[in-house]
């Protein structure tokens, strides 16, 4: 089939090299200007320089909404559009223009998690598995008919950017899966059940800021979630940025103060966290690892030299 691409960053680059690796021909890329935004900084693989080095065309745009662009995609006569980690919206006239319309790839198991940092989103909330979903688009964000679907488990110990590597590699064979299937003929695929569904925002500096009211359990997957190569979670000692870089829940059951510097416990220092509504216990949080404000990184038991004080929500 004949394709055009909407992609950025890393997930548009490994879709985009699954389509020049496939038996497809891609005529046109689309793809954003580079960001100075911390999360869109990641994982920051060129669309534009892989799509120039295989000779295909690309236009750079933030929002696909000009009269050049729908004259370019006319000329390029698609019979399908692939949309991955596209970051505006893209209207009717775009999307509805190919044969077969368009096919967005997403990095979660729609219907839960549309919208963004899914990966990050799922690991906080506990999930127990993460995946790839290729649906067709409509004028919903992430909801349209899913056509093939692949997921992987969450391990207990597994950070986001592991999460990222376990996902990341689903993104060829449930594409070129997907392409398959709409190019044999298929048109009728899975709805989505919409009371299933749930959606969440850009990662900002509040959503990293740790709150010692959560359960140990939650401030750890917070701390999973937010590893190398995200914004580390952080939290305020004596007044200046703390950012915590490793822990584990405490093998045994601290209370108190929310916060406390509390108890040495193997590697870590055991901070008390909140109770847990699910199971009624109190778990301490054992941070392992930490980065001080001027960027030194070194072992919890190190930086904590004496117990007692609190950490806080702020300054």
């Amino acid at each position: 089939m004949r394709v055009v691409m909407f992609g950025y960053q890393t997930w548009g680059h490994r879709t985009l090299q699954a389509l020049l690796d496939s038996e497809h021909s891609v005529e046109l890329v689309v793809t954003h200007p580079r960001s100075e935004h911390a999360y869109e900084k990641i994982w920051s693989d060129s669309v534009a320089e892989l799509a120039e080095e295989h000779g295909v065309p690309v236009l750079i745009r933030n929002r696909p909404d000009d009269d050049e662009l729908f004259e370019r995609l006319e000329e390029a006569d698609p019979d399908i559009i692939v949309a991955n980690n596209w970051r505006t919206w893209i209207p009717p006239h775009i999307f509805g223009l190919p044969r077969h319309g368009t096919l967005n790839v997403h990095d979660s198991l729609l219907p839960k998690y549309a919208g963004f940092s899914p990966l990050i989103w799922a690991l906080i909330n506990g999930e127990s598995e993460v995946g790839v979903t290729a649906h067709m688009m409509d004028d919903d964000l992430d909801a349209g008919d899913i056509v093939r679907q692949e997921a992987v488990p969450v391990g207990p110990t597994d950070t986001a950017t592991d999460l990222f590597h376990k996902t990341v590699d689903l993104i060829a064979p449930v594409t070129i899966g997907a392409l398959g299937l709409i190019a044999a003929g298929q048109t009728e695929f899975t709805k989505q059940d919409r009371s299933l569904a749930s959606f969440f925002h850009k990662r900002s500096a509040e959503d990293i800021r740790m709150d010692w009211s959560w359960p140990a359990e939650d401030l750890e997957r917070l701390v999973r979630a937010q590893s190398e190569p995200y914004p580390s979670a952080f939290t305020f000692h004596r007044g200046k940025r703390l950012e915590v870089l490793a822990s584990v829940v405490s093998q045994g059951r601290y209370g108190g103060t929310p916060g406390r510097i509390f108890y040495r416990e193997g590697e870590g220092v055991v901070i008390v966290a909140g109770a847990d509504a699910r199971t009624g216990r109190n778990h301490g949080l054992a941070i392992t690892r930490v980065r001080t404000e001027d960027g030194r990184e070194l072992p919890a038991t190190e930086y904590f030299t004496s117990m007692g004080g609190y950490l806080t929500n702020r300054p």
